[in-house]
């Protein structure tokens, strides 16, 4: 899933920054970056967004300002030195609020909240991915997935009915799948959460198959099946 965003911030130095940033993110697609509110108005008017990194102190046009004068509004990232804007950001219901100086790692989780929030609004209209076999693509529904693993230089994704091996990478496959159904929990492993039978000792079990969870992985997937309760 790609994820087109702008970027609206009138200090270069933080706009540099945050398009540095963007750069490093596979799924973001950085296509437009305003100094000012007035012409991301006209610009988020008239073309889909789906991420708005937003600063709030602008001259001439704050970016709460912005918010306010969009009847729809792209999923919102404040970035501002200032942490006042907070209570009235989240009243606007923006999606994260980062305070400047800010690094990569909690760049990456705001964004990361995005992507969760847009791909399960996506899977609700899409159930189905296209993977590479041989000479064709061949479409393959979610819930027919019971997992994927490597096998040397292929993946293998095992179904209710056969198996379809593919040299489409782990991380083009995890970009296609809706990460509320889908985790990845081995270097190479990805499961169908609604498919687990059982887990039980860093293992899961999916039918005949025990598949190993990782210390790379476990943390996300315990978050993703047990919201709150941590390990078994």
């Amino acid at each position: 899933m790609i994820i087109n965003c702008i970027i609206v911030e009138d200090e270069p130095l933080a706009l540099k920054r945050i398009q540095e940033y963007v750069g490093q993110v596979s799924y973001l697609n950085l296509i437009a970056s305003f100094s000012n509110g007035y012409e991301a108005v006209g610009f988020l008017k008239s073309q889909e967004v789906d991420l708005l990194f937003l600063d709030v102190e602008m001259d001439g046009f704050t970016g709460i300002e912005l918010l306010e004068a969009l009847s729809h509004k792209p999923e919102v990232i404040i970035t501002t030195a200032y942490d006042k804007y907070a209570l009235k950001g989240f009243e606007l219901n923006v999606t994260d609020y980062l305070l400047k100086p800010f690094a990569f790692d909690r760049f990456l989780r705001a964004v990361e909240r995005v992507y969760d929030i847009l791909s399960k609004a996506r899977a609700s209209d899409r159930d189905y991915l296209f993977v590479k076999t041989e000479y064709r693509l061949e479409r393959v529904a979610f819930n027919e997935i019971f997992f994927i693993s490597g096998m040397g230089d292929y993946r293998c994704i095992q179904t209710t009915s056969k198996k379809i091996l593919t040299l489409q990478p782990f991380a083009e496959l995890e970009l296609a799948l809706p990460k509320h159904v889908f985790c990845r929990v081995h270097k190479s492993y990805i499961v169908s959460v609604p498919h687990i039978q059982s887990i039980e000792r860093q293992r899961i079990r999916i039918g005949k198959e025990l598949i190993p969870i990782s210390e790379q992985y476990k943390e996300r997937f315990y978050r993703l099946v047990e919201p709150g309760n941590g390990q078994p």
